[in-house]
């Protein structure tokens, strides 16, 4: 139970906290640029698409930060939500263009072992990150950051996406699954869009911000409800 939790543990659940938004981060942009050069070297549509989302999604989680070093970061909210929106939309826009002309043969999907690799890599990592983070977030009484655990899902979704796409291309020599898959991230990634233009726009940054608060503050709440709601970067999703 939350409430019996010492002060010792609870520090140590919040530096757990800490790593896991860290190697999330980091692992986004290495999924990135792999995911990137083997979809240029492939000419595959989903592949790029799901590193230009992952690089979208670690640039908004930044641009939140950012705001929230400014002296009045509610004057810059607008314009970094709008900014977030239109880079979600750009990525959606290319994707639909790429998998367009793929279907129409226009460019020619060639196999990608190292698309494979990296998709099922992401289907192995996240589900594990996503259960141990909301384990944590479960022991803390942390809504946000059990909020946060759930939109990993997410990923598991494009991973998914992206990698059936691809099998389908490199055993059955069918081009098109990989523009099918394509379009699904580009749909994904218009949600996201609007998401960010409605001013939904949630980062791990702000998880790490409300484990800072609680640390400043001895007086928090025992049961661990928390009254602000965090940054969000991946996603929809039930846990």
């Amino acid at each position: 139970m939350t409430a019996a939790l010492t002060d010792t543990r609870r520090a140590t659940l919040h530096r757990r906290v800490r790593f896991i938004v860290g190697f999330t981060i980091s692992y986004n942009v290495i999924e990135a640029i792999v995911a990137i050069w083997a979809g240029t070297m492939a000419s595959s549509a989903a592949l790029i698409g799901f590193g230009l989302d992952s690089i979208v999604e670690v640039l908004s989680a930044l641009a939140v930060a950012w705001q929230f070093t400014r002296k009045d970061p509610e004057r810059w909210e607008k314009v970094t939500v709008r900014a977030i929106g239109i880079a979600f939309f750009a990525l959606a826009a290319y994707v639909i263009i790429d998998s367009v002309l793929s279907l129409t043969g226009a460019v020619e999907v060639d196999h990608s072992p190292l698309g494979i690799g990296i998709a099922t890599l992401s289907l192995l990592v996240m589900p594990l990150l996503a259960w141990f983070e909301f384990r944590t977030g479960r022991e803390l009484g942390s809504k946000s950051v059990m909020a946060d655990a759930k939109q990993l899902l997410l990923c598991i979704y494009l991973s998914g996406t992206v990698l059936i796409g691809l099998l389908l291309n490199s055993l059955f020599g069918w081009a098109w699954a990989d523009s099918v898959a394509a379009l699904v991230v580009a749909v994904l990634a218009i949600r996201e869009g609007i998401e960010a233009w409605r001013g939904d726009v949630e980062s791990p940054f702000g998880v790490l911000g409300e484990m800072g608060k609680e640390e400043q503050s001895p007086s928090s709440p025992a049961d661990g409800r928390e009254a602000i709601r965090p940054v969000r970067s991946r996603g929809p999703a039930s846990f």
